[in-house]
């Protein structure tokens, strides 16, 4: 297949490098011949003077925006006005600020709970905005709803070759495992190291349990979108994710077997559930010729592993 965008000899700026989907980005791209252009000091980009000054001085042909406030049920719930408010100052000073730098190529990652609540399963991309958002994670959904629809509207007005894509719940290396803000596969991590070391009888799960999830290991979504960023330029965001989905309830049990705790699993149903399911269509990436390769039970295995190593450091 015909690159769109060529990445050899490029320089690359990954917005929100030391985070979980910035870091295996990053990895990704050692592969490549590029340069890979990072701030001496952490920028607020939430603040536009320093952002786009910053992208003035220091000239890119690709953006990957990976810069976010992410958090699970419990952080959206608590801080709504913060999900909300940071996300859309992130989103709309990066890209407006790789406009006026003449970036070549922007590519700005979303998240599948932009769509209904209630979509139809496996959710299309023309689903967006054809139903009520999942209220446990609204605010951050409507930050990432407008920075994708920044990118189109971009394209139609300035001819800027800024793309979207929005993946499935992400997992692996570097991902946040603190109980108070994490999603649920670190969390269930987490929780199952800990009752194994504390020979705790058992350990509680948020939920009742059945809400199917489908996961993405990071390191996939990162070769995903260094293959879009290649391949794609079109206006419209494409769904990148892995084809299989889970209950909570049967990846509580995978994360305690693969951690060794052998006790009993409690569901807590005084806790939300959040979407019901969320499987993502992946037929336009598929069309290209791009698949996931890492299989959940051995993202998570690996995972485990760096969890473990990095709590012993």
């Amino acid at each position: 297949m015909a690159d769109q965008f060529d990445l050899a000899g490029s320089r690359i700026w990954v917005a929100g490098d030391q985070g979980m989907v910035g870091r295996a980005i990053t990895r990704r791209l050692s592969r490549e011949t590029v340069t890979i252009i990072t701030p001496p000091t952490r920028i607020d980009l939430r603040d536009q003077a320093t952002t786009f000054a910053w992208m003035e001085a220091n000239p890119v042909d690709l953006v990957f925006l990976a810069a976010a406030k992410v958090g699970g049920i419990a952080a959206n719930s608590a801080q709504p006005a913060q999900f909300l408010y940071d996300n859309l100052l992130i989103a709309a000073n990066v890209i407006e600020g790789a406009r006026r730098a003449g970036v070549k190529k922007l590519v700005f990652l979303g998240s599948s709970c932009i769509y209904p609540r209630l979509a139809p399963q496996p959710i299309t991309e023309d689903a967006l905005l054809s139903g009520p958002l999942e209220p446990t994670n609204q605010w951050y959904a409507l930050a990432k709803i407008a920075g994708l629809k920044l990118c189109e509207a971009y394209r139609i007005e300035y001819g800027c070759d800024f793309i979207a894509a929005q993946p499935t719940n992400l997992y692996g290396p570097f991902d946040n495992f603190d109980l108070t803000s994490s999603h649920v596969l670190p969390a269930l991590i987490r929780k199952a190291h800990e009752a194994k070391i504390a020979g705790a009888a058992r350990f509680t799960v948020w939920g009742s349990g059945a809400p199917y999830r489908e996961f993405l290991h990071v390191d996939d979504l990162a070769d995903a979108l260094v293959f879009l960023a290649r391949h794609y330029s079109e206006n419209g965001f494409v769904n990148i994710g892995s084809g299989d989905e889970i209950t909570i309830g049967d990846l509580a049990t995978l994360v305690a077997n693969i951690v060794g705790f052998n006790g009993t699993l409690i569901f807590d149903q005084s806790r939300p559930d959040g979407t019901p399911r969320k499987r993502l269509d992946t037929q336009i990436l598929d069309s290209f010729g791009w698949r996931a390769a890492i299989s959940l039970k051995q993202g998570v295995l690996e995972t485990y592993d760096w969890f473990k190593a990095s709590t012993e450091e």
